[in-house]
């Protein structure tokens, strides 16, 4: 499977306390010359609680270029993460480019 920056795809993702795994959506934020390099992707969970919490930003609908999200989401950058691309079980979109940016700037308030 090719593998994009903004690609919003379904894998299983851990849980922070490593007791289980549950499938849920992501967003792909690595960028491409590494999507293309590595065996490993980096990624930001989507959750469907959606109360305003810091390092997050909404994902809805009109935030997609193109595929669809079944429900309002927040990209929670605090919880970011890296996979095996062989986990990935399904590319269903992908986030336009400004949603990339804001997801960046989130991520540069964490660090």
């Amino acid at each position: 499977m090719n593998i994009k920056q903004r690609d919003v795809v379904l894998l299983p993702v851990p849980f922070s306390d490593q007791t289980s795994r549950k499938v849920r959506p992501a967003i792909v934020v690595s960028n491409d010359r590494i999507n293309v390099a590595s065996e490993d992707v980096i990624l930001v969970p989507l959750t469907s609680i959606i109360k305003d919490v810091p390092y997050s930003t909404l994902t809805t609908q009109n935030h997609l270029s193109e595929g669809e999200l079944i429900v309002t989401s927040r990209a929670r950058v605090d919880k970011i993460f890296t996979a095996h691309k062989s986990l990935i079980k399904i590319r269903i979109g992908a986030v336009k480019p400004s949603v990339l940016a804001e997801i960046k700037q989130e991520i540069s308030k964490a660090i």
